[in-house]
């Protein structure tokens, strides 16, 4: 009787350029039980279950977005968190974390505790997602006692919060030094939108007054400088607190200025932006009403020197990593034109599918080295949010891998993308590089534009900073 030996992997990823943060190289990648088991020169077919040829491809870790609005299932949109995870998927993006601000469908019955709203949102979103998910508390003004809550989250695993200094729920400075001193204490990061409450109040009232109601309008209540006061107040309290601080969707020169000020003093501050600062810009505001009200963003889309400052700062260190503030908004409901003034509209655009296409795609030639985009995009997401099986290609992480072929063009179009919007403000946006598999957990989830998964597949991911 032959016995035969059960193969060494149960998939093998042959031929491709393993692209690294620190470095690329030519490997065969082996994976076991969902996790990188094996980088070698040469995997023998034999010892592989399945192998995928990446032969003149690159092999990416998966992509890891750190800011997405996905809205929980109700009974009314039964499917749209399941939606847009596995938009997710399509694009690369293997892990992703979701906020639970009641705009994300958290009752108001949890309105007044971070604790309960990030324990609903755990209940609501289990066996729901497409990709890995995490969640990143949002910390607001209705609530009782966010500060003394964050330890219990760390302790489910929310090794991240939010707070804003604008809108409704937004906090005062008091709350955010609060809130800073106590990140520290539990072992949070404490996530920022920084805009100045006082210069935004204002500069709405003036734009109202002036008759300029529409995305325009939105635009110019909103400029650098509201960015970059907020900015520069909340890295002030937050070396006041000793404590690090993450500000969220930088758009404009000024706000990186200060956050390099901030740096190159030795204080813990890290900085995100989005793919929507890297390529469309306030031109978008000049469209006709109903087009611009797409771009009703904020930050609202900057001038080109702005979108130029994005990408020095990418490829100097000044930023860390891009995240799309995905919102999954619809131009036949939230952003629906009926006249209406525009700090009534939704502020968000979708992003969640096209995060690698349009950050590695339109990057100006040259700027960009493969190393530096996957650093952005999966190994500092990895480090930063607490996920050390994350990130990275190395034998012992997740097999969350990424078969792309750089060569490829394509253009973005919303009919060829499956998230749970309407519209993509890219559309017409061409890009080079197409993914050809995506890998979640060792298993193939998407294969030349085929969705292969199962919703439920995506676990929970509990992180910790420690």
């Amino acid at each position: 009787m032959t016995i035969t030996a059960a193969p060494r992997f149960d998939l093998v990823i042959r031929g491709g350029t393993v692209v690294r943060a620190d470095r690329s190289l030519r490997a065969d990648v082996g994976v076991r039980d969902g996790r990188i088991s094996a980088l070698e020169a040469a995997i023998p077919v034999e010892a592989a279950g399945r192998v995928i040829d990446a032969h003149g491809l690159l092999v990416l870790p998966g992509v890891i977005d750190v800011h997405t609005h996905t809205r929980i299932a109700t009974d009314d949109e039964p499917d749209r968190f399941f939606q847009d995870t596995r938009a997710a998927a399509f694009g690369g993006t293997t892990t992703l974390l979701a906020f639970d601000n009641p705009g994300t469908g958290i009752s108001e019955g949890v309105a007044g505790s971070a604790l309960a709203a990030a324990r609903e949102w755990l209940d609501r979103t289990r066996g729901d997602a497409a990709i890995d998910v995490g969640l990143s508390a949002v910390l607001t003004a209705q609530q009782t006692d966010p500060a003394a809550e964050l330890a219990a989250l760390v302790d489910l695993g929310v090794a991240s919060g939010k707070c804003f200094l604008v809108y409704d729920f937004g906090v005062d400075e008091a709350r955010l030094a609060e809130l800073l001193r106590a990140s520290r204490a539990a072992g949070m990061l404490l996530q920022v939108h920084c805009e100045d409450r006082a210069m935004l109040d204002k500069g709405i009232a003036e734009q109202l007054a002036a008759g300029e109601d529409g995305p325009r309008g939105h635009a110019r209540s909103r400029p650098p400088a509201c960015e970059a006061t907020g900015t520069a107040r909340a890295i002030a309290l937050a070396a006041t607190a000793d404590a690090p601080a993450y500000l969220v969707h930088v758009s404009s020169r000024a706000a990186v200025a200060a956050i390099t000020r901030a740096r190159a003093a030795g204080q813990p501050v890290f900085g995100e932006t989005c793919p929507h600062y890297l390529v469309l810009d306030a031109s978008r505001y000049e469209r006709p009403r109903t087009d611009a009200m797409a771009a009703i963003i904020s930050p609202p889309l900057r001038s080109l020197d702005d979108q130029a400052a994005m990408w020095d700062a990418l490829v100097a260190g000044d930023l860390d990593l891009v995240a799309t503030d995905h919102v999954p908004d619809r131009l036949d409901r939230e952003k629906r034109d009926e006249g209406q003034p525009f700090p009534v509209v939704s502020n968000g655009a979708p992003g969640v599918e096209t995060l690698l296409a349009v950050t590695w795609g339109a990057a100006p030639a040259g700027r960009m080295t493969p190393e530096r985009m996957v650093d952005v995009l999966a190994t500092t997401p990895a480090r930063l949010f607490g996920m050390p099986t994350k990130g990275a290609i190395e034998v012992g992480r997740d097999a969350d891998l990424v078969v792309f072929d750089p060569a490829a063009r394509r253009t973005i179009r919303q009919a060829d993308l499956h998230h749970a919007s309407d519209f993509t403000p890219y559309e017409g946006l061409e890009v080079t590089g197409a993914i050809r598999e995506v890998v979640a957990g060792g298993r193939s989830v998407v294969r030349d534009g085929m969705y292969l998964g199962t919703r439920g597949d995506g676990r929970y991911v509990a992180r910790s900073l420690g």
